[in-house]
């Protein structure tokens, strides 16, 4: 596990000019050893590009990425030690859920009896122990999308686990049951994980803390309770909650409040 840093922006473009010329805006950010965070905005604010500035797929085109105090902007992200997990099943189809969650430990070099025993912790936190020598192509998408949990998950040693919207395929009936699992399965690991998803109530009931994010700019970090309660920005105010915040246009001076209109 580690403690994450980032003090930098992201532009397309040699020379930015304008807000809009960056992918993110110049943020500041700490993501603690073993906590659980998540990204939330829509579609197109950054949280993608932020989510793979820390696991190493983009180089930001300014500032820097430490691990533990470590400069790894330039880092690989097998250098940086990252798991991620995306939004589509990433598995071998061809290989049964027990072979595909050994996969990363195979490649590590795992004693087969540590392989093993590891294996049959992550199956039954996943409640997939049933399941184990069953081959992948078989299995149902939610199915899928549990083994590529698992093998985020089955190396104690990495640095953090990335989610990119993991829950994208899952029937919404059946993600309130992985959500509730991931988390359990944070509070026993103690992993870092870090979360990214447009779904307000994915953030909220997995995150401890959650970055709302729009246009490239990160305008408020909080629990969920700050983030209702005590918004400090007016897009806060208006994404998060259902329905948002109604905003009226006014004026105050020494006479009192006046609204527009």
């Amino acid at each position: 596990m580690a403690r994450i840093e980032l003090d930098l922006a992201h532009a397309y473009k040699r020379d930015p000019q304008q807000d809009s010329d960056y992918a993110l805006l110049p943020l500041k950010m700490t993501f603690d050893d073993g906590g659980a965070y998540a990204l939330l905005g829509p579609s197109g604010c950054g949280k993608t590009t932020l989510l793979n500035i820390m696991s190493g797929l983009v180089t930001p085109s300014q500032g820097s990425v430490l691990f533990d105090g470590k400069d790894v902007t330039t880092a690989s992200p097998q250098q940086r030690n990252i798991a991620q997990v995306f939004q589509f099943p990433v598995i071998y189809d061809t290989m049964t859920v027990a072979e595909n969650l050994a996969f990363p430990l195979r490649n590590r070099k795992w004693p087969q009896a540590q392989i093993n025993k590891r294996v049959g912790e992550i199956a039954e936190m996943l409640e997939m122990s049933g399941q184990l020598n069953q081959r992948a192509a078989g299995l149902a998408a939610d199915a899928k999308q549990k083994i590529s949990l698992g093998r985020g998950l089955v190396r104690p040693d990495v640095s953090a686990v990335l989610f990119d919207e993991p829950l994208t395929v899952i029937d919404p009936h059946l993600k309130w049951q992985l959500r509730r699992k991931l988390k359990q399965i944070h509070h026993e690991l103690k992993l870092t994980l870090i979360y990214v998803t447009h779904d307000q109530v994915e953030a909220l009931t997995f995150a401890d803390q959650v970055v709302v994010m729009t246009r490239g700019r990160a305008v408020q970090v909080g629990t969920a309770a700050d983030l209702f309660e005590r918004p400090s920005h007016t897009f806060v105010g208006h994404f998060i909650g259902s329905p948002g915040m109604n905003f009226l246009a006014g004026n105050v001076d020494q006479e009192g409040m006046h609204l527009a209109g």
